[in-house]
């Protein structure tokens, strides 16, 4: 008998594997060459992960694309693609061969009516036809992190940008910073190098709204730090999302996806070295658990040890990921999981630099300058686990229920620097530390059904469910904020010949807080089909929410705060028109409505009221070549009230930052996107964005969002004797940005271009190198304090894929 697939994996992954070099001859010899295979009847998942494994070829599918579907076997001698053929005929599935030699399975069009020929609608994150892994594509073929109904992105009344597997590791995209950087319509502000101050922005909005495949999860979980390792895709919404996100900003929101167990098994092992001593290794292992390929897993481990530009700086980050499925029957799918990642900085720099000097110039400050001394450091452990049934009914219908619990253990000691620099001396900056340590806990319960069902002539779909979260924090320490002069000694004699030496600073535990927040939903979607071209989706979200806090000041006073919101009524709507079969018109109205964080509270001490928000967004789609290339045309008015502005220099009583409420914010713009194949082998993906935003007064705030901004990457596999190599680039160009106080300065436009080469020295091995900000343009990444962008700098990776 022989081996277990996922065992010949793993033997693979710790003891090497034979590296032989493949000429395109040999190449197409292989797929031409017949091969004698004796596979039984039995289910077409195990029948196609037998001939894969005969054969010698990589064959990637999701397992749903063949649950419930037999195979008649196939015996007798066959090349590649005749053994594929026969084994999906009358499957409703067609294997499409990728440029590094192996094979997808796709849905086959219908010879009835020349559509997709699709499987019964999925509502889990692995939904037919999103999975990108090995689709080596640029876009996907659906999504439902709009409303959670499965549509195609030409379908769905909404900006929705998908970053697929292929292009997260063709712009070496590690982390979802760097993803989300390259995504059309958002504004990274990198504040800060290996801490937490580096907000994502998105129609003149901070982001605030995180999932994990579908299913919220709050900020507090800084799933932002999340290693994309992790992840088959990510996946952005633009504009309100109230209703599949309940609470939030109407900027974005971020849908994580996780990478699937494969049925066939498959080794993927990556190296990579790059500038200022940045290592990495990666090994993700998967495949079926038995014989009979009904038991399935899947195992990431990546390991990174990174410096950066900025002196004393560096960062280890560990992350582990595992999950498995299990199929109890033909239409019942248990799923079991958890991901672990250790971060540990040293020397994070925070904040930036103090940008003027006593005459009101520009300070000249190195790029290699680190504002924070050698005693700072920022530690997180991020742990989850998770699990989910679900169930496909006879008539079509399937439910799901997931619980997920996740804990986020930090602890960092950062420092704020400020001060007006003498330009002779060098004199007048200061320090100012703190510590935050916590350890927040969330506990997520959600379970929906989703089918189609007739009225009036016509077939509708809806998707109805309900998600309970619970947050808690106990024990959170109290340090009493930041350590101001007159309490600590933080002068430094001379800026520019400064070396990270400081006095280490005593941070005594003066109290602490607990918070319980609670989040009860009940959400129900539908699309109804007015007419063959134009379909109507209606949803509603109900929220109930409740926040108790309590304060405890060692020798002092306990202050009990609670706040509740019932029955708060988040409404959808969107149309789609289709134009033609390429062409679709839509328009969308959203809300979403989000109570102040604990901690944004005003002068008093008192918290500021939720804000809410309301999106409208109306635009063009088109889909070409079968789908393969997406293109979105789309103008956005956003509203919101209640937004929270920094008070000045006014503290709570608790010495923290006070704010103030802003109502009447409004933004408005446009933005267009392209993603996908133009033709055979040349992937593109662009975006042009423009966003304004103004006050009550029409006075434009939020001016750190750029008015207009470009974004554009493409990769090219070169025809026939050159076909080994793919040849890429990219530019990203801003116009000019700044933040509208007194202490900053100004930003002017500026573009950055990348660079990118992949050679296929065999069918299973690669070599990629990427270059960044190529030109070494110097730059700023915020203007609220000196802090340059990245120069110059190269990544190499050599990939194995079995």
């Amino acid at each position: 008998m022989s081996r277990l697939p996922l065992a010949r994996a793993v033997q693979l992954a710790l003891f090497g594997v034979p590296l032989i070099a493949f000429t395109p001859a040999s190449v197409a010899a292989q797929v031409q060459q017949s091969t004698r295979f004796e596979i039984a009847p039995g289910p077409l998942g195990t029948a196609l992960s037998e001939f894969a494994s005969a054969a010698g070829v990589t064959l990637s599918f999701a397992s749903e694309q063949t649950q419930g579907l037999s195979s008649p076997g196939l015996q007798g001698t066959f090349s590649v693609e005749e053994g594929l053929a026969r084994l999906l005929g009358g499957s409703g599935l067609q294997a499409s061969r990728q440029s590094n030699g192996g094979y997808v399975l796709l849905p086959t069009a219908s010879a009835a009516n020349g559509a997709m020929e699709l499987m019964p609608l999925s509502i889990s994150g692995k939904a037919p036809g999103s999975t990108t892994e090995g689709s080596g594509s640029y876009t996907t073929e659906s999504s439902s992190s709009s409303t959670r109904l499965n549509l195609s992105i030409k379908e769905t009344p909404q900006s929705v940008t998908v970053l697929t597997r292929q292009r997260m590791e063709d712009q070496k995209l590690d982390t979802l910073t760097d993803a989300l950087d390259a995504t059309a319509g958002i504004t990274v502000i990198r504040e800060s190098i290996g801490a937490d101050s580096t907000p994502y922005l998105s129609r003149g909005f901070a982001i605030s709204n995180y999932e994990i495949d579908g299913v919220p999860t709050s900020s507090r979980m800084d799933n932002y730090t999340q290693n994309t390792a992790m992840y088959d895709r990510v996946e952005v919404v633009r504009g309100a999302t109230g209703l599949i996100s309940g609470l939030g900003n109407p900027s974005a929101t971020i849908n994580l996806i996780r990478k699937r167990p494969t049925q066939a098994p498959q080794v993927l092992l990556s190296a990579e070295a790059g500038s200022w001593d940045r290592y990495g290794l990666s090994v993700d292992v998967g495949g079926a658990l038995n014989e009979a390929g009904n038991v399935r897993g899947r195992f990431v481990a990546d390991q990174k040890d990174q410096h950066a530009w900025i002196d004393r700086f560096n960062q280890e980050i560990s992350t582990l990921y595992g999950i498995s499925e299990f199929d109890l029957s033909e239409s019942t799918l248990l799923t079991l999981g958890f991901s672990h990642q250790v971060t540990h900085a040293n020397a994070p720099m925070r904040t930036g630099f103090p940008l003027f000097t006593t005459t009101g110039a520009l300070t000249d400050i190195k790029r290699s300058f680190n504002s924070s001394p050698d005693w700072s450091y920022y530690d997180r452990k991020q742990s989850s686990l998770f699990t989910s049934i679900e169930q496909h009914f006879a008539n079509g219908w399937s439910g799901k229920l997931e619980y997920s619990h996740a804990r986020n253990d930090y602890d960092t000691v950062a420092t704020y620097m400020t001060g007006d620099i003498d330009a002779a001396t060098g004199a007048g900056a200061f320090l100012m530390p703190t510590r935050w340590q916590a350890s927040p806990e969330q506990d997520n319960l959600d379970a929906y059904l989703t089918g189609a069902f007739p009225f009036l002539g016509r077939e509708h779909e809806l998707i109805t469910g309900v998600t309970l979260s619970r947050i808690e924090e106990r024990g959170t320490a109290n340090y009493g904020g930041w350590q101001r002069r007159g309490t600590y000694d933080g002068d430094i004699d001379n800026i520019y010949t400064w070396n990270g030496q400081a006095p280490k600073p005593r941070f005594t535990k003066i109290g602490e807080s607990d918070l319980t927040e609670t989040q009860y939903a009940a959400y129900l979607t539908s699309r109804w089909h007015l007419t063959d071209a134009a379909s109507l989706i209606l949803g509603t979200r109900v929220v109930d929410w409740n926040r108790e806090t309590t304060n405890r000041i060692y020798g002092g006073a306990t202050t009990k705060t609670e706040r509740t919101e019932t029955g708060i009524v988040i409404p959808y709507a969107g149309l789609v028109y289709d134009l033609d079969d390429t062409w679709t018109a839509y328009a969308s109205y959203t809300q979403i409505f989000n109570p102040q964080n604990a901690n944004i509270r005003d002068v008093s001490g008192s918290p500021l009221d939720p804000q809410e928000g309301t999106g409208y967004e109306i635009g063009l789609k088109a889909g070409f070549y079968e789908g393969r290339l997406n293109a979105s045309l789309a103008l956005f008015r956003v509203e919101q009230d209640n937004l929270a502005v920094a008070d000045g220099d006014n503290l709570q009583p608790n010495n923290f930052q006070a704010y103030r409420a802003e109502s009447g914010t409004t933004s408005e713009g446009v933005e267009l996107e392209l993603n996908g194949e133009i033709r055979e082998g040349w992937q593109l993906t662009g975006g042009y964005s423009y966003s304004v935003s103004f006050d009550d007064d029409d006075k434009r705030i939020v001016t750190e969002i750029p008015r207009n901004s470009v974004k554009l990457f493409t990769t090219y596999r070169l025809p026939g004797a050159l076909d080994k190599l793919t040849v890429g680039g990219g530019v990203n160009w801003q116009s000019e940005t700044g933040y509208n106080t007194s202490y900053a300065t100004t930003q002017s436009s500026y573009a950055l271009t990348s660079l990118m080469a992949r050679y296929q020295i065999s069918p299973s091995l690669s070599a990629t190198l990427n270059v960044n900000n190529l030109f070494d343009k110097e730059y700023y990444s915020t203007t609220a304090a000196g802090l340059y962008g990245a120069p110059r700098n190269f990544m190499t990776t050599l990939r194995y894929a079995y």
